[in-house]
């Protein structure tokens, strides 16, 4: 087989429909864009969200708030939970992840001030409440941000 002996598979290629090109030709005239109206002129094109005069999807949605796509996420802790670690300890997020008390792995530790916490610790973490750091002081333990 030699280079000019290449031909396409059959069918794979097809002609380019050349419009307004006589009335023999099944497309002269109008060149298959009917009489009059807006779709006929040069230039039209409909947008790609048109829905042939139905309200559009993104106006019968409610447009309410706004997420900065590049905002620092924390994962909650409740300083309840904590009490299952034994008095003295260093709780770090690190412990967080592997006790399964933090679901992600490279995520920010927030610790919040709900419930009671009944053991003195030390605290690591990337954010506290004012609440969780007075009850974590109150049980005798200090609290570190990271």
């Amino acid at each position: 087989m030699k280079l000019h002996e290449l031909k396409p598979a059959p069918g794979s290629r097809k002609r380019r429909k050349r419009v307004g090109r006589g009335a023999s030709s099944g497309w002269g005239k109008t060149s298959g864009r009917g009489h009059k109206g807006q779709s006929q002129r040069t230039g039209f094109g409909l947008p790609i969200d048109f829905e042939g005069g139905q309200t559009p999807l993104y106006k019968r949605f409610r447009k309410v708030g706004f997420k900065p796509p590049h905002r620092t996420r924390y994962e909650t802790v409740n300083i309840e939970r904590l009490n299952c670690y034994e008095e003295g300890t260093t709780v770090t997020p690190e412990m967080l992840i592997d006790d399964r008390l933090v679901a992600k792995r490279h995520s920010r530790v927030k610790i919040l001030g709900d419930g009671e916490l009944k053991k003195k610790l030390t605290v690591k973490a990337h954010k506290f409440t004012a609440s969780a750091e007075e009850k974590i002081k109150a049980a005798g333990g200090s609290t570190e941000v990271i």
